[in-house]
C-alpha cells in the first residue's frame, strides 16, 4: 500500500508588499506543493530567515516598502545564506543578470503559475 504521507517538500519565503500579489503568490508556492512564509518588508524576511532552518528559496519582488529593495535583499541573502536559492520579480524594474547576487534567476510580471513552478524546479533542481 503506498504512503499517503506527501514527500517533505522544502519550504520558500515569498517577499511581497502588495497583498494581493502576495497571495498569488504564496498560491501559486502551495499548489507546488510547497511551504510558505511570507513577508511584507526585507526586515520582515530577515527575521524570518533567523528563526526558520528549512527555507530553501526566497522569492522576492524587487520593490519593497521599508528602504531595502529585493535586489538588496537578495545580496544579503546571497551574503549570510549562501545555500538559499533566490528567485527575483519584478513588474517595473529593469533588472539585468549582472544586477542580481550568483545563481538568482529573473522573472518578469506578470507571471503565470507555471512559469514560477519551472523556475522554482530549476533552481531547486526538482524533477516533477
Amino acid at each position: 500500500m503506498p504512503d499517503p504521507t506527501p514527500p517533505h517538500r522544502p519550504a520558500i519565503l515569498i517577499v511581497e508588499d502588495e497583498p494581493l500579489l502576495l497571495m498569488d503568490a504564496v498560491d501559486i508556492v502551495l499548489d507546488a506543493g510547497f511551504k510558505a512564509y511570507e513577508a511584507t518588508s526585507a526586515a520582515q524576511a530577515i527575521a524570518i530567515l533567523e528563526r526558520a532552518d528549512d527555507i530553501v528559496l526566497v522569492f522576492t519582488d524587487v520593490q519593497l516598502a521599508g528602504g531595502v529593495d529585493g535586489l538588496k535583499l537578495a545580496r544579503m541573502v546571497r551574503d549570510r545564506w549562501p545555500p538559499i536559492k533566490l528567485l527575483v520579480s519584478s513588474g517595473r524594474a529593469v533588472v539585468r543578470e549582472e544586477d542580481l547576487p550568483p545563481a538568482a534567476l529573473f522573472l518578469p510580471k506578470p507571471y503565470r503559475a507555471g512559469d514560477v513552478h519551472r523556475l522554482l524546479d530549476r533552481l531547486l533542481e526538482i524533477a516533477r
